[in-house]
């Protein structure tokens, strides 16, 4: 398993290396211009000036290779002076177009407030899912089989930007219980500060959760009725175990084997949703950032940022091979 998690990360490298060779040229084929925000008092020559110096007015190969060199090389060595107190010469970083600051510095403010309510949303919509999948498909076709299944079908078919908009009517204009705007400067300091932070979580992480929920639901429950009627089954029942250890122990465990693939691969998706609720609740995470990006032109942190989603999908790929070889013994990579 060591060996293959290693071969897997090696062969990662021209993966990323192609896919942020595939998102630059895709990004500088929009045009955009760095200096399209600044007062239009600002001389030619200075704005030329500006140009050169963030190296926009280079061949499209060099603006590649000066941009992969500061993802991989300057920004690493910069965090690493940063936290390990370390003293390399990073050179020069990634540069926002909107805020002449340096990109990551603005990812690492905006994540927490992400990873706050798509973690949250993530795992709530798992926790979810699990109970409704198992119970779905061993009582198929009941009421509760039924409403799971009204319930997923909403979930897929609602968008977040229809239902975001749905909960905040029903929630904050008409019934007046919660928040329509996440406060991202809001501090957990006692009880009080708590419950105003769980108040404000509840509708975006609610959006969120309701597509995971569905998806994976729908998926475990299929995935149980294949297993439901296996041979492996009828044994363990008829050795004398117990509905509840065939149920959650052998048929759950090789269950849960595609569907880890739908976990695994869903934390990229739910960042893409993220992008849209963030919009609708204000939230001022990545999702906001990327779609402030879009509309401003600022390449280098739409390339960022989109790179940075491209890591996540390749990342959780692996994650959930290794899984595979976790759950069932079968599988061998070695």
């Amino acid at each position: 398993m060591l060996n293959y998690t290693i071969r897997r990360l090696f062969l990662a490298i021209p993966t990323l290396l192609f896919i942020s060779l595939v998102i630059f040229f895709l990004v500088k084929l929009s045009p955009s211009d760095p200096t399209a925000n600044l007062p239009l008092t600002i001389p030619p020559e200075v704005r030329e000036k500006i140009r050169e110096s963030l190296g926009v007015n280079q061949p499209l190969f060099v603006q590649f290779g000066l941009w992969l060199k500061q993802l991989m090389i300057s920004e690493p060595l910069y965090w690493s002076n940063q936290i390990f107190g370390t003293n390399f010469d990073i050179g020069q970083r990634i540069i926002s177009y909107q805020t002449r600051s340096p990109v990551m510095d603005i990812v690492i403010q905006r994540m927490p407030q992400t990873l706050t309510v798509v973690g949250t949303s993530y795992l709530v919509g798992i926790l979810i899912a699990l109970p409704i999948g198992i119970i779905s498909a061993y009582r198929q076709y009941s009421f509760f089989d039924q409403a799971g299944t009204f319930v997923s079908m909403i979930g897929f078919s609602v968008p977040p930007f229809f239902s975001g908009v749905l909960v905040i009517v029903i929630f904050s204009v008409q019934l007046g219980w919660l928040p329509s705007i996440y406060d991202t400067t809001h501090v957990v300091t006692d009880w009080d500060s708590f419950v105003v932070q769980f108040k404000q979580m509840i509708m975006p992480v609610m959006v969120l959760a309701l597509q995971t929920t569905a998806q994976i639901s729908r998926f475990l429950r299929a995935s149980m009725l294949d297993n439901l009627n296996q041979d492996y089954v009828r044994t363990a029942r008829a050795k004398g175990l117990s509905e509840k250890v065939v149920v959650l122990v052998h048929v759950l465990r090789n269950s849960l084997i595609p569907v880890i693939t739908v976990i695994a691969l869903g934390v990229p998706a739910i960042f893409g949703g993220a992008i849209i609720t963030e919009q609708v609740f204000k939230v001022n995470g990545l999702g906001q950032l990327l779609i402030i990006s879009i509309q401003a032109g600022d390449v280098p942190t739409v390339q960022t940022l989109t790179f940075m989603f491209a890591v996540l999908i390749v990342l959780f790929n692996l994650v959930a091979d290794v899984l595979y070889g976790l759950l069932d013994p079968r599988i061998r990579y070695d």
